[in-house]
């Protein structure tokens, strides 16, 4: 190899690595941020990693963000970059140039079904030019690994792609954070267009649906937001929840859901919770999102996680051991985009100390990860330290007792082993006696929103969380 492709090659790989870092971190804030703050200062960051890593630049759009950025992050951001890293990382903050850098990497669009970050890379509509459909051409039908899990609501969507208007309309897809509900949504309407790429298409989130009705409202231009999503062949909107108390975009959504399903235009919808666990939105609206299918994405099972770890794996160039896979999938349970942060680590582990992929790396590049979960409160402890302080028995948390002196403290059982362990619903909803996973939902809302208000309650969680904690 000439010295020429040597200096090639050797850019080339830094590249890479200095990608991975970015990614790396990304991933990790994307994990611990809310969503709205991540999509609004984290996202649009573009970062420049220095050859040795030594230092990373991020580029902001204007003064302000700057500002807000280095106050808000900045700090956090460097720590985990030297986390990452392994050694100190110098963080530098600058205004984006206004034309690209070369070795400028923007936030990554995950290909993982519940990628908290919009995508990156939005397709327009063939058909309109002006017209942004804001789908994330990455998140398709074959992108998405099928299991028990997801298989109803994967089955459900492609009826939909195929013969949209028709059954299952609306389609009502609930289950937790990171199980690959928007995966499902942006899949849907790639196939519609695919199929008939004349298809007038809009992927939007719940939140951004409630901003254009305030600018409607303000700016008395309710004539074109009417003629924007009135017209659609297809609408997929993400987390419907964020409708709660909102009583204009409630009025709002009803009109075009009403005028959609008239021109047998297709509506699906995602959601934390089926249709009647949705809390402050009006029963018409309720009943209409209830009308169609509603269907729930379970959090992945074993065989399904290790398949989705060896084929993100794949996709970033790299191969991971079955064993390898087995032990992260063992130990990474509660949703996809934590095993996808879990899987960025050990790559990034990999590549920085130039070491092959193992059970032994993959246990050193997840320490912190699996040192908490070596911490972590059992289910059983804490079904008896709420049994004694509220003085029933233990056997009661299993039992099908439902008066109020019972039904409350397992209610707030429940709650606590959502809030304290990995276990996801179905997992404590079997451990409490073989209840359905709704069951817990519907407790966790409850206990959580009646905290909230309930000074007494508020304080009794406290020394129950601090008496499990020791």
């Amino acid at each position: 190899m000439s010295e020429g492709q040597h200096k090639s090659a050797a850019s080339s790989a830094a590249l890479s690595a200095g990608e991975s870092l970015w990614q790396a971190c990304i991933e990790q804030l994307a994990q611990e941020l809310p969503e709205q703050q991540f999509n609004t200062w984290i996202k649009p960051l573009l970062a420049q990693v220095s050859d040795d890593f030594s230092h990373v630049t991020l580029f902001v759009a204007n003064r302000f963000k700057l500002d807000w950025v280095r106050a808000q992050y900045s700090h956090r951001i460097a720590i985990m970059l030297e986390k990452l890293y392994g050694h100190p990382v110098h963080l530098e903050l600058a205004l984006a140039p206004r034309e690209s850098q070369a070795r400028t990497y923007s936030t990554p669009t995950s290909s993982n079904s519940g990628s908290v970050a919009e995508p990156a890379e939005l397709a327009d509509d063939s058909a309109s030019a002006a017209f942004k459909n804001r789908l994330n051409t990455a998140l398709t039908f074959d992108t998405l690994v099928e299991g028990t899990a997801n298989r109803m609501a994967r089955a459900a969507a492609m009826h939909v792609s195929g013969m949209p208007g028709q059954l299952y309309n609306p389609l009502f897809i609930y289950g937790g954070v990171g199980l690959g509900k928007t995966h499902l949504m942006h899949a849907v309407g790639n196939k519609l267009l695919a199929d008939k790429p004349g298809s007038k298409v809009l992927y939007i989130h719940a939140e951004q649906f409630v901003s254009d009705v305030v600018k409607a409202y303000q700016r008395k231009t309710f004539d074109e937001f009417k003629d924007r999503y009135h017209s659609l062949d297809l609408l997929l909107i993400d987390d419907v929840q964020f409708f709660a108390n909102k009583d204009r975009t409630q009025e709002e959504f009803f009109n075009a859901f009403e005028a959609l399903l008239a021109k047998k235009s297709h509506i699906v919808m995602t959601s934390d919770t089926y249709p009647k666990g949705l809390a402050d939105i009006h029963e018409r609206l309720v009943s209409r999102f209830d009308s169609g299918l509603t269907v729930a994405i379970e959090p992945p099972e074993l065989e399904m996680r290790v398949a989705i770890l060896i084929n993100k794996a794949r996709a970033e160039s790299a191969e991971m051991p079955e064993e390898v896979a087995f032990f992260v999938a063992k130990n990474v349970r509660s949703n996809v985009r934590e095993l996808e942060g879990a899987l960025r680590k050990i790559l990034a582990y990999s590549r920085f100390n130039q070491k092959e992929i193992s059970i032994m790396l993959a246990r050193e590049a997840l320490r912190d990860l699996l040192s908490i979960q070596n911490r972590q409160i059992s289910v059983e402890n804490i079904q008896k330290t709420v049994a004694d302080y509220y003085k029933i028995k233990v056997a009661d948390m299993y039992s099908k007792k439902r008066p109020a002196s019972i039904a409350r403290p397992r209610q707030i059982a429940m709650y606590l082993a959502k809030e304290l362990t990995q276990k996801s619903l179905p997992e404590i909803g079997e451990l409490f006696g073989g209840r359905d996973h709704t069951t817990v939902l519907h407790a966790v809302r409850k206990i959580s929103g009646e905290r909230q208000q309930l000074t007494e309650l508020n304080q009794q969680l406290h020394v129950l969380e601090q008496t499990l904690k020791g």
